[in-house]
């Protein structure tokens, strides 16, 4: 009856059904107008119903209510269906939103399609009262738009996409070695030069394979003002990532004074064409400091965002060892080594953000050296910067590579296109647990979240994107809303048997999942190298 997903907190049954008709009205009550907005567009293109607008709630007898109760919490919502209707009431618009996603799903797999398939058919739905919250505030995707460039409109899809799952962080990684994605209108030459690069690798960088055609392109700030208003009406918020103190090649190559020049010819720097942890870095001068203040001023001009995400991984430091520039630097700031000189950049930023009102938050890199003070942590590289982060009171987002990476493999076997690091099987992301047990419940509370990532160096266009993030975000997606028991003690079966209906949905919105079975003939890469690793994937 109730194939959900994610999971709702719970759910009664009831004897009936609300028929949707031709005289069904929607009525979107004071505060909810644009979750009303939104629901009849994607009802009405689904099921050809008109889905007039009522005047007051009672004219949505036998159609669609939606209202706050502000005894609810923020994204809290209940949906009760009966012989009156279906009203759906929440703590904001946002919990009103999450349960019009929920209606769509009750209404099955042909809602979600775009035009409706002209046969009669019964849009109802059964008789039943939902109540349901999400567990974290922080329930993410990161998409690399660096590495293979997305259009516009493939990431206006991937917002719908995340809205269907109840997912409301959608982390934009906008700039890294081999491509800048951004317009900044004060550095032209950030896009003019940055944004392309002549030839791609083609597999993993061991791989002998390239392509040899030029890779780019960029969003103007208009496309970013139309994506971050276009996830604003889905409750989603944008986080942008630009990348400091590394993977910065594509800046270098555009700006070569931003590099160590007086280590390396940075003039002679192009944007980066494969793939691994890059020696160019930037130069901790204050020139780079001024350019990329002014980077992020036009960068908060767009994202609204309470954070905004500095990258501040893989910093190789052998260039700032062998710079007179560097090593002045380190000496007139009275540090220790090139790991504080990384912190206080990064700590640049972070008071350079914070008297702008917004948050800072890093790859746990930034813990090294000293972690800056309101800085929060994107712990992937395992658990373990997490717990120090929390520990040292720091929020924190889990994002563990062992364990929610969705461009690692999906099976073990040989027709897994382009196989990346370890097995993550459907059920182990199912089995994946946010909040370390080594925590205590004060620690425990500034794990914000978690976060899926979706890094794209083998995945060139969207129907390898859609392979590697389904069906595991959607397994993902009740892992970050649902209050779950602990991982051996998840209902996998009872998830596959939801999934089951869930594929019909994912069907009717065109995403090119992975099937249970394995993948289709065309979605196999035979010939292109991968990097697996065998065994299990540590847990620490």
């Amino acid at each position: 009856m109730t194939e959900l997903i994610p999971a709702p907190r719970g759910a009664v049954a009831g004897s009936g059904e609300v028929r949707l008709t031709r005289h069904s009205r929607l009525y979107a009550d004071t505060g909810t107008e644009g979750v009303g907005h939104w629901l009849s567009v994607a009802l009405r293109q689904a099921t050809g119903l008109p889905l007039r607008e009522g005047r007051e709630l009672d004219d949505a007898e036998g159609g669609i209510g939606l209202q706050l109760d502000p005894g609810l919490g923020p994204e809290e919502y209940r949906l009760v269906s009966d012989g009156s209707g279906v009203l759906i009431e929440g703590g904001s618009a946002a919990g009103v939103f999450w349960g019009a996603q929920t209606l769509r799903q009750l209404l099955g797999p042909d809602a979600y399609r775009r035009a409706p398939l002209g046969r009669d058919r019964a849009w109802a739905v059964p008789y039943l009262t939902i109540e349901d919250a999400p567990r974290f505030r922080w329930r993410g995707l990161m998409l690399d738009v660096a590495r293979h460039f997305m259009p516009k409109e493939g990431v206006l899809r991937y917002l719908d996409l995340m809205a269907a799952h109840k997912l409301n962080v959608f982390h934009f990684h906008l700039t890294d070695d081999q491509g800048w994605r951004i317009e900044i209108k004060r550095h032209p030459r950030l896009t003019g030069i940055g944004s392309w690069r002549a030839r791609t690798k083609t597999g993993h960088r061991a791989s002998p394979l390239w392509e040899d055609k030029p890779h780019g392109g960029h969003y103007t700030q208009d496309d970013i003002r139309e994506i971050v208003a276009y996830a604003a009406e889905r409750h989603i918020t944008v986080v942008p990532e630009i990348d400091v103190p590394g993977h910065s090649q594509a800046a270098i190559a555009a700006y070569p004074e931003l590099g160590n020049t007086d280590v390396i010819d940075t003039t002679a720097l192009s944007v980066w064409d494969t793939w691994g942890i890059n020696p160019n870095v930037l130069a901790p001068t204050d020139n780079t400091l001024r350019f990329y203040e002014g980077v992020f001023e036009e960068v908060l001009e767009l994202f609204p965002s309470e954070f905004v995400h500095i990258g501040g991984d893989e910093c190789p430091k052998d260039q700032w060892r062998r710079s007179k520039t560097a090593q002045a630097r380190i000496r007139e700031l009275g540090l220790a080594d090139e790991d504080e000189l990384q912190s206080w950049f990064i700590g640049h930023f972070d008071t350079w953000l914070a008297e702008r009102g917004r948050r800072l938050i890093g790859w746990d890199e930034i813990l090294e050296g000293g972690l800056a003070e309101g800085a929060a942590v994107s712990s992937w590289r395992g658990y373990a910067g997490g717990i120090a982060a929390a520990r040292a009171g720091h929020d924190v987002v889990m994002c563990p590579e062992q364990q929610v990476y969705l461009d690692h493999r999906q099976a073990p076997g040989p027709e897994e296109p382009v196989p990346i690091g370890w097995v993550r099987t459907l059920e182990d992301v199912y089995r994946f647990e946010p909040v370390p047990p080594e925590l205590t419940p004060e620690e425990a509370r500034h794990v914000l979240g978690t976060q899926a990532n979706l890094w794209t160096e083998v995945m060139e266009d969207q129907a390898r994107v859609d392979y590697q993030a389904f069906p595991r975000l959607a397994a993902f997606s009740e892992v970050a809303w649902s209050a779950l028991p602990a991982p051996a003690e998840r209902d996998f079966a009872g998830f596959q048997r939801r999934m089951a209906a869930h594929y019909g949905r994912l069907d009717a919105l065109g995403v090119a999942y992975r099937p249970p079975t394995g993948p289709l003939p065309w979605q196999r890469r035979p010939g292109v190298l991968g990097r697996p690793i065998d065994g299990p994937p540590p847990h620490r």
